[in-house]
C-alpha cells in the first residue's frame, strides 16, 4: 500500500515562561565537540519514563521484533533550509547531535512552548527507540531585556527571577512526560565561550564596537537570508532588533550590548555588558555540540531572526559550522486565531492542565502533524481527553484480567490474526514515524488493537477465542511499545484513569456524590417507568461531559464529550 494511502485509510479511525556586576569566569570553556553520554537505553516493555515496568510480559517475547525492526528503517525530516524531506544522516554513526532553542525565563510557559518541547521530546524519544546515542541540548535564556523589564516590573533581582521560572518550566515538561535533556545550559553560565566567540567573529571581519556595542555586519554575509529566503530589509525593529542610528546597516544586530543603569553585566574587552540574545545560542550549541552537528530546532518563530542570525554568527566564527537539518514546528492557534497576549487569548501550560489531564494535553500536540499549524479549542481538548481515557480504560481492563492469570506467553500460542494486527501497528509506527514524525497516523494506528483487546474482553465471540489470554498480554504489550516511545505510558492506568475523572468532575462542576446520587433518583425512575425523567437525568450528565453506562451489574459513569461540543465535531 503507498504511503499516502495508508495515511489515509488510517486517519479514517482518528478523532481529532541595582546593577549586578557578574565574573565571567565561573565556568570552564567547553570543548570544541560533540558531548555524549553513554545512557543505557531503556528496555521496550510497557514502562513509563520515570517508573518501573507495569505489569510482568516479560516472557512475552514478540515484541522483540519491534526492536529488532527499529535499527532498519530509514529516517526522513523536513529541513527547511532545503524546504524538503530529506534522509537523515548522522554525522556521526549510531550518534545524534540535537540543539534546541529553549525558553526565556521571565513568566509562565504557554501551549506553544508546550508543543516545540513536546514534539522534539517525542523526537529525542524515537531516536533513542532506534538505538542512537542521542546528545540533547536544550538552553535556557536567563539573561534578556525581558527578563529585565520583568524584574524591574516585580521588583525583583533579573538573575533571582530568571531562575525562579528556569524552575517553573522544568516543572511544567514533567508535567508533560517530556524527558530531560543531556544537557539544559544557561546563558549566564557560559559568558566565556559567548564573548571566546564574539571576539572570534570581530577578528575575522564580520562585527564591530561602537562605544561597547558590539554589532554584527550582515553585508559583510553573503549568504544572510538564506534559511528563510527573506532580504535585509525584513529584519526590522519589533523583533529583537532594535533602531539605532550608529549602525552601518539597520539589519545589523547586537552581539554585546553595554551596560544600561540598573541592568546585570559582565566585564568584557569591549567594557561592561551582555550578550545580544542571537549569540547566545552559537555559542552554547558549540559549546556543547561543537561547529558542525546534526539538528538545530525550534518553533517557526524562530526561523528569523533569530535562526537566520545564529547561522551567520556561527559562519563568521568558524567557516566549518555546518547544522545537517534545521526543524520547526508550527504555532498554535486560539479557537482558529493565532495566539497573543494582546488579545487576550493566551493560555499558559498550567491553565490547561489545571482543566485538563496533562497526558489528554500530550496527546492533543501528537494529533496533527508538528509541522502544521494547530488549532487548540475546548472541543479538541475534550476530544483528546475521551480518547485518552478509551485507551488506558481499555489498558487497564486488560491489565486485571491478566493479573488474575499466568501471563508466561510463547510466541508460537498467539494466533496468527492477532500476531498480524500487532505486526501491522510496529509497522504503521515505524512508517510513519520514519517519515517526518507522522504522529497523527501513529495515533490512528492504535484503534485496530484496542479494538481487538475489547473484543476479546467483552464479546461473546472474543471470550471463547483459544489462546484469548495470550493475545491480550501480546496486544497489551505492542499497544504499551507504543504508548512508552510516544510518551503517553503512566506510571499507573487505574490512578490516570481517576486522575482523568476528577478533571472531569471539575469541568462538569459536579462531585462523584452528586452523581451518584442522579443515578440513584434515574434507578429510582425507571423502577417507577418514569422514562421521560430517567433519559433527563441521562441527557443533563451528557450536557456537562459525564456519560451513564448501563450493565448488568449497573449503573456506571465515565467523562465523554460534552453533548453541545460533540455537535461541533
Amino acid at each position: 500500500m503507498a504511503m499516502g494511502t495508508l495515511t489515509l485509510s488510517l486517519l479514517k479511525f482518528y478523532s481529532p515562561f541595582s546593577s549586578t556586576l557578574f565574573s565571567h569566569s565561573a565556568r570552564p570553556v567547553f570543548p570544541r565537540a560533540a558531548v555524549f553520554r553513554k545512557n543505557k537505553l531503556p528496555s521496550f516493555r510497557a514502562v513509563s519514563s520515570s517508573s518501573q515496568p507495569l505489569t510482568a510480559e516479560k516472557n512475552c517475547n514478540h515484541g522483540e521484533n519491534f526492536r529488532s525492526k527499529s535499527s532498519s528503517p530509514e529516517i526522513w525530516l523536513h529541513n527547511t533550509m532545503s524546504k524538503t524531506k530529506e534522509l537523515f544522516k548522522p554525522k556521526v554513526e549510531s550518534k545524534v547531535g540535537m540543539y534546541v532553542c529553549g525558553v526565556t525565563a521571565y513568566d509562565l510557559s504557554h501551549i506553544g512552548h508546550a508543543r516545540v518541547y513536546v514534539n522534539f521530546d517525542l523526537l529525542y524519544r524515537y531516536f533513542k527507540h532506534l538505538g542512537f546515542e542521542v546528545c540533547y541540548v536544550r538552553n535556557f535564556t536567563d539573561v534578556d531585556d525581558k527578563i529585565i523589564a520583568r524584574s524591574t516590573e516585580l521588583g525583583e533581582d533579573p538573575i533571582s527571577l530568571s531562575r525562579r521560572y528556569c524552575e517553573e518550566f522544568c516543572q511544567d515538561m514533567v508535567t508533560l512526560n517530556c524527558l530531560s535533556p543531556t544537557e539544559e545550559p544557561k546563558v549566564s553560565e557560559h559568558m566565556p565561550q559567548i564573548i571566546d566567540m564574539i571576539e572570534k567573529i570581530l577578528n575575522n571581519g564580520y562585527a564591530y564596537n561602537v562605544d561597547g556595542d558590539v554589532y554584527f555586519n550582515v553585508e559583510k554575509f553573503p549568504e544572510y537570508g538564506k534559511l528563510s529566503s527573506r532580504g535585509l530589509e525584513d529584519n526590522r525593529a519589533g523583533e529583537r532588533v532594535a533602531v539605532d542610528s550608529r549602525k552601518k546597516n539597520p539589519a545589523d544586530f547586537a552581539l554585546w550590548k553595554s551596560t544600561k543603569p540598573g541592568e546585570p553585566f559582565w566585564e568584557s574587552p569591549w567594557g561592561p555588558g551582555r550578550p545580544g540574545w542571537h549569540i547566545e545560542c552559537s555559542a552554547m550549541s558549540a559549546a556543547y555540540l561543537g561547529y558542525s552537528f546534526d539538528i538545530h530546532g525550534g518553533g517557526i518563530d524562530l526561523v528569523f531572526p533569530h535562526h537566520e542570525n545564529e547561522i551567520a554568527q556561527s559562519c563568521a566564527a568558524c567557516s566549518k559550522s555546518d547544522i545537517s537539518v534545521w526543524m520547526h514546528n508550527g504555532f498554535v492557534n486560539i479557537d482558529s486565531v493565532k495566539m497573543s497576549k494582546s488579545l487576550g487569548n493566551f493560555f499558559t501550560i498550567r491553565q490547561v492542565v489545571d482543566v485538563y489531564h496533562p497526558l489528554a494535553l500530550r496527546y492533543f500536540l501528537m494529533s496533527a502533524h508538528y509541522r502544521s499549524p494547530m488549532n487548540y479549542s475546548n472541543i479538541h481538548l475534550e476530544s483528546a481527553s475521551d480518547r485518552v481515557y478509551y485507551i488506558y480504560e481499555t489498558l487497564h481492563e486488560c491489565e486485571s484480567l491478566l493479573n488474575q492469570h499466568d501471563q508466561t506467553v510463547r510466541k508460537d500460542s498467539v494466533p496468527s490474526d492477532t500476531l498480524s494486527i500487532i505486526d501491522s501497528l510496529y509497522d504503521v509506527f515505524l512508517t510513519s514515524m520514519s517519515d517526518d514524525l507522522h504522529t497523527p497516523v501513529v495515533l490512528a494506528g492504535l484503534s485496530d488493537p484496542l479494538k481487538s483487546v475489547n473484543d476479546l474482553l467483552h464479546t461473546r465471540k472474543g471470550k471463547k477465542q483459544q489462546f484469548r489470554i495470550e493475545s491480550l498480554a501480546a496486544l497489551k504489550k505492542s499497544i504499551g511499545d507504543v504508548l512508552t516511545v510516544l510518551g503517553l505510558m503512566p506510571s499507573s492506568y487505574y490512578e490516570v484513569l481517576q486522575q482523568l475523572k476528577e478533571k472531569a468532575l471539575a469541568r462538569a462542576n459536579l462531585t462523584e456524590d452528586e452523581i451518584l446520587k442522579k443515578i440513584e433518583e434515574r434507578d429510582a425512575a425507571r423502577i417507577q417507568k418514569e422514562y421521560a425523567k430517567s433519559d433527563a437525568i441521562r441527557k443533563d450528565l451528557a450536557d456537562v461531559g459525564i456519560a451513564l453506562m448501563d450493565s448488568p451489574n449497573g449503573t456506571a459513569w465515565r467523562p465523554t464529550i460534552p453533548i453541545p461540543l460533540q455537535e461541533q465535531l
